[in-house]
Order: structure tokens, then sequence, then C-alpha cells
């Protein structure tokens, strides 16, 4: 981790938003979107590095192929309570036969302060966009990462970005590999559908649109060096995509995702793409041979086992009944008859609330 950096008056003039700036002339005609972004030697003013925060450092240390895992998160007791469960699963499958390539761990956090949680997660303090999200919470990730990969000490080659409601239910290995990146194929990033509107972004001379991966930036293992290169692109693309208004509508909340991919594309790194990265329950029935599970979903089912998405079940699980205050321990599991996915996901929540320290106090406040 770097030394702490002050939160001096310095203008935040290097990633000033004016609309002008990022007009599709003045992105086409400098014909790449880095351009607008500092080098990777510059330095950030406002950036912060809280002097409480650390992370994870010598367990990849020497091994070319291990890497180090980065979650993006708003200090909300909704994001944190999901830190928290999936940091307590990162550290166990790094324990387990198998977990030899997992390294260090950061929760890059870009609320622009610490929080009481800065000594039980490895944290990197990032500082929110100085112009605002723009009611888009994920507009700020990407400038999070940039922050980061400039002022944190990352020992490993390369990058597994995750998110906070990712459960991980086995050792990862480094899944990338040939130059290429690996992700996880989305269903509804659709290039092809939204050529007309990526072509502002990833004009014709940069190749066939089917260069743009259906990919969000997670999960996603990527070379170090790679990700450097992609992360000034995947902001300013991002915060392009906000301001036009024909991309903002076909986009909406998975703006920052096709932006990702834009990027990655423009930056000329393929990707390998696994769907046995991770499941979704409730669709995925089964973990099966799956990394990881996203509990992005709702889970609802009355109580013979039947799925009622769309409208609250007699039993259910979904994050979003958490967002003020954190799930209690001893969650009841599904009744029977519920997908094997579904009973795993809510075990290793309670596994995980029932082990980590002061979880029911947290839970309280």
């Amino acid at each position: 981790m770097a030394a702490p950096c002050g939160r001096g008056a310095a203008p935040l003039v290097l990633i000033t938003l004016s609309a002008a700036f990022f007009t599709y002339n003045a992105l086409i005609s400098s014909r790449s979107f880095t351009a607008s972004f500092p080098s990777s030697t510059a330095s950030f003013p406002g950036a912060t590095s809280s002097s409480s925060s650390r992370r994870i450092g010598a367990f990849g240390a020497g091994r070319k192929r291990a890497f180090h895992t980065a979650v993006t998160a708003s200090g909300s007791v909704y994001n944190t309570w999901q830190c928290r469960v999936m940091y307590y699963w990162f550290k166990e499958a790094r324990r387990a036969r198998g977990g030899a390539e997992m390294g260090g761990f950061t929760r890059i956090l870009h609320s622009g302060k610490a929080d009481e949680f800065v000594d039980e997660i490895p944290t990197f303090v990032a500082d929110p966009l100085p112009d605002g999200d723009q009611g888009y919470i994920v507009l700020n990730r990407p400038w999070a990462f940039v922050q980061w990969l400039q002022k944190a000490d990352i020992e490993e080659d390369y990058i597994l970005m995750a998110e906070p409601d990712h459960i991980i239910v086995k050792p990862i290995p480094n899944l990338s590999g040939d130059g290429r990146a690996a992700a996880f194929p989305f269903f509804y990033i659709e290039p092809k559908k939204y050529e007309n509107v990526l072509r502002k972004f990833f004009p014709e001379y940069e190749g066939p649109i089917t260069k743009i991966d259906p990919i969000g930036n997670s999960p996603v293992i990527i070379e170090k060096e790679s990700l450097a290169r992609i992360a000034p692109t995947w902001m300013n693309i991002s915060i392009a995509m906000k301001k036009d208004p024909d991309a903002d509508k076909a986009f909406g909340w998975v703006l920052e995702m096709y932006a990702y991919a834009v990027a990655s594309a423009h930056h000329g790194v393929g990707n390998i793409l696994r769907k046995d990265f991770m499941i979704q329950p409730p669709w995925d029935l089964e973990v099966g041979d799956a990394f990881i599970i996203h509990y992005t979903y709702g889970c609802d089912y009355d109580m013979d086992g039947k799925l009622t998405y769309g409208k609250i079940g007699e039993w259910r699980f979904d994050k979003r009944s958490y967002e003020s205050k954190p799930p209690p321990r001893n969650l009841p599991l599904p009744p029977k008859g519920v997908p094997q996915s579904v009973v795993t996901l809510v075990k290793m929540v309670n596994e995980a609330t029932a082990n980590i320290p002061n979880w029911e106090s947290y839970a309280a406040s």
C-alpha cells in the first residue's frame, strides 16, 4: 500500500468531466479514449490512501501466476455486509488445497473515507468522482480502479475483479492464458444488438463489432499491466456513455459493463469466456463446477419449493431485503424442493455470519 496521500487543494483537473470534453467528436478526433486521461506515471491529486488501510501482501509474492482479488464497494451497509461475507469465503478458498494462485485481497472503497472495517478487510480508500456519479453509483468503479492501480503496492501480476455479492465456493485458479483475460459471458451483454450505439465509442476503424466480448469487468482475471492500460479508457467511456442519451437509455444499469467490454476491445485484450466462472441462482439450479455464486437475483419460493419469481415468496432470500440492515445470523433454510444452488447460497451466508466476529452487534446497529 502506498503511503497516505493528503486531500489537499490541488484541483482535480486531470478528470474534469465537462460535457464538452467528453463529446463524441472530441473523443473520436483524438482516435483514443486514453488520450484525455493521465499516463500511467501521472499522479492523482485528491486520491486518498487511508493510513489504516492495508492489504495481504506476501502470499502472492514470487509466483508469476498469482492473482490479486479486488472488490469495489461504496461503503453502504448494503455493500459492507456483502463484502464481509465475500472476504470470509475468499480466505476459506485461499486456505484450501488448490488455492495457491489466490494471492492478496483488496476492498477498493470509493466513498473517500475509511470505515470501521478497514482492520477486518484489507482496504484501499479511493475518492468518488469529483463531479458526482449522476445517480449511477457504479460510475465510480472504473475511477476507483484507476486510483488503486496507481497508488497501491500490488505484488501479483494478475488481478481478479470481483464484486461484493460474489461467494467463492472453491479455490479459483488463474483461468487466463495466452495473453487473454478470463471472463464470464453475460447473456444480456449484446454488442451486435446495439452496434449503432456502440459505434460512437468503438468506431469502424477499430474493427468488427464482434471484437467486443459479451462481458463486464467482473468476474475477470486479467494481467495487471493490461488492466492498467484499460482502466482509464474504461472510465472515460463509462462517463461518455452516461452523458450520451442514446447509450444511457440503451444500457441502463449495465452501462459500465458495456464500457469495460469496449475498453478491453479497444486495447486488443481478448477474453477466454468461462461459463463455469460463476452461477446465478435461482436460474442456475446446481453449483456444479462453478467457482463463484453471484446472488444478484432474488430467490422467492412457496413452501412447496416452487419458484415465484416476480412475486414475494413465502420463503425468500433477496440481498435487497437487507439494504439498510445486514441479514441476521441463522437465516431459515429453503423448503424442500428448492434447487441446490439456492440451498448452498443460504448455507454459505449462514456459515460466514456465524464465524465473522461482531456480526450480531453490527446487524443490530
